[in-house]
């Protein structure tokens, strides 16, 4: 089933999350809300963290430094619970948590020294953190406006968040090409642009594009793809 894009504002999420609290309440189960990319909100509709709901239900927030402060490769999260009954007690799943904790590798050890200095808000001000949404903000323009010029390929709603946009291939108007998977091979070795095939995130015949980077690099990247995209046209250009 191809994913739906809806622009949501903050009270239909708010809304959303309030069903999702009272279904949680009513069938007896925990929320896990992986909120990786929840700071990186940059549109009309902010960011609301699933624990503001959790003072009936059980619930395991993810997070990770990763995305917030940019340190992707670093791969250090963390879990936090809201357990407002003690049900994640009472279970056991904190315990077995905690015990698969020791048997995974953890954090080099000069990343987990580093991770006071970057959580110190003294040492990483607000300020950090609002630049970095401006620019994704500001980023985020270039992938939509240069998609309206490639054949084959349409960007449903503009991103409001993370650093990706997710797009849909045509193949109505491709040829030569036969899904998600071989478009994107063939644009790497072709054109040296590496995007991601939709498939391997659920979404068949989409693709995702991040315009997390310098704004000469995202222009260069896009005129290769609509290159790409106008070699495997019906229409020629």
């Amino acid at each position: 089933m191809e994913a739906e894009f809806v622009a949501c504002s903050a009270a239909v999420i708010e809304f959303v999350e309030f069903q999702i609290g009272e279904t949680a309440i009513e069938l007896g189960l925990l929320v896990v809300a992986d909120e990786v990319y929840g700071h990186l909100a940059f549109g009309s509709t902010p960011f609301v963290p699933m624990a503001v709901f959790g003072s009936s239900i059980p619930i395991i927030t993810l997070g990770s430094i990763s995305k917030r402060w940019s340190v992707t490769g670093w791969r250090l999260a963390w879990l936090a619970t809201s357990d407002p009954s003690s049900t994640l007690q009472k279970s056991r799943i904190l315990e077995c948590i905690k015990s698969s904790l020791k048997i995974i590798s953890n954090p080099v050890t000069f990343i987990q020294g580093a991770l006071s200095q970057i959580l110190d808000p003294e040492k990483t001000n607000r300020d950090y953190f609002s630049e970095s949404t401006d620019l994704l903000r500001e980023a985020v323009e270039i992938p939509c406006d240069k998609i309206k010029e490639i054949p084959g390929i349409t960007c449903p709603t503009k991103p409001k968040g993370s650093l990706f946009a997710t797009v849909k291939l045509d193949f109505s108007m491709l040829e030569y090409i036969d899904d998600d998977m071989d478009f994107c091979v063939k644009l790497a070795k072709e054109k040296s642009v590496v995007v991601l095939q939709g498939v391997i995130v659920g979404l068949k015949n989409w693709l995702r594009i991040s315009f997390a980077t310098d704004p000469k690099y995202l222009v260069d990247g896009l005129e290769r793809l609509k290159s790409f995209c106008q070699k495997h046209s019906k229409h020629k250009y």
